[in-house]
């Protein structure tokens, strides 16, 4: 119950404090503090040490020996503690289910806890029921403006209005809202002008819980801006109103950093060109290969898989489909990473999605 009150305690004040605007422009070119993490049991007491081969962090130029630990609550209800870089309900966390039998996450939200960071993440299976499942989370806080050639960005949707919000041109970002369960989000000055170009990915939050996940319904190119649909649902399949986080990276790992990471790498299925990027090989360098059944595809970013690395998938199309990893991704060099996409039912079913894989170095 301590937990649950920090919890509420720290999101209250983080946002009274101004998380809404980005911090004034800083001198580097990376976030400010970051951390990914496969939890490969989600039944594990606390806090025991995640997979130590596919997490790191920030915390680790300072506090080597730290390693992210994770806590079971409840049923699919799941803590990761990212140690020494606490910011509040700062920044925005991204999770991506690791199964093959349809079961999907959300964050349920963020926050401090001493000098720790907590992400807090529930998963259910298809109908809605609460269920533990694998999963890949990262968090994510940055401020400041990037030189050109690269872009980071990333939205907090909340109750209908736009809580937090960063650029890296230092532009405003914009929020719109749809019918039940839609939004577009306005990213200016990230993009290439005229082409679609980066990566884009989506979590549902839900405060209490309740069975939500959301999706890149469509995006495209405003000249330099990158605007994204965002379409969430209910355990039905139905369209319903919930928070997210979305983000946006270009020439740059998801976590926003840059050199390091210098082994990055990101894919959509739907479109190609620059949203197939390859940080040691160019444009156009990943691939992505059918496999049976229909509805599960390979995709491989080659020379990518180097040290500790992370992946995050999310679906992309119109419907209630959703889409993430069916296993632990490859730790070859040139890394496979397994994704599936189902229908509402949970039936494996083709769809599109949207991929992104880093290494930490």
């Amino acid at each position: 119950m301590r937990l649950r009150s920090l919890a509420t305690a720290a999101l209250a004040a983080a946002l009274a404090a101004g998380a809404l605007a980005p911090a004034a422009p800083a001198t580097a070119a990376t976030a400010d503090q970051w951390g990914f993490a496969y939890v490969n049991d989600p039944t594990v007491p606390a806090w025991t040490v995640l997979d130590t081969t596919r997490q790191w962090g920030s915390w680790k130029t300072a506090f080597p020996a730290a390693w992210a630990q994770g806590a079971k609550l409840a049923p699919g209800r799941f803590l990761v503690r990212f140690p020494q870089v606490a910011a509040g309900a700062r920044g925005v966390p991204h999770v991506t289910p690791v199964n093959r039998t349809g079961h999907y996450c959300e964050v349920v939200r963020w926050y401090s806890s001493g000098v720790d960071q907590i992400v807090d993440v529930q998963c259910h299976a298809p109908g809605g029921n609460r269920e533990d499942t694998p999963f890949t989370v990262l968090w994510t806080t940055s401020s400041g403006v990037l030189p050109a050639g690269t872009a980071h960005a990333y939205v907090q949707q909340a109750g209908g209005a736009l809580v937090q919000s960063y650029n890296s041109t230092g532009a405003a970002n914009g929020i719109a809202p749809g019918g039940v369960g839609q939004w577009s989000v306005k990213l200016p000055g990230v993009g290439l002008a005229g082409v679609l170009a980066g990566d884009v990915q989506v979590t549902a939050v839900q405060p209490n819980a309740a069975a939500r996940r959301c999706k890149i319904s469509s995006w495209s190119a405003a000249g330099t801006d990158v605007v994204a649909h965002v379409s969430c649902f209910d355990q039905a399949g139905a369209p319903a109103t919930t928070d997210f986080a979305l983000s946006y990276h270009r020439r740059r790992a998801v976590i926003g950093s840059l050199a390091p990471p210098s082994r990055f790498g990101y894919l959509g299925t739907a479109v190609g060109g620059p949203t197939n990027d390859n940080s040691v090989l160019g444009v156009g360098a990943n691939t992505v290969a059918a496999l049976a059944p229909a509805g599960r595809y390979l995709a491989t970013f080659p020379q990518l898989g180097v040290r500790e690395t992370h992946a995050q998938v999310v679906a992309q199309g119109a419907g209630a489909n959703y889409c993430h990893l069916t296993q632990p991704w490859s730790t070859a060099l040139d890394a496979g990473v397994d994704v599936v996409c189902f229908d509402n039912a949970g039936v494996i079913t083709p769809h599109r999605f949207l991929a992104t894989f880093t290494s930490r170095t």
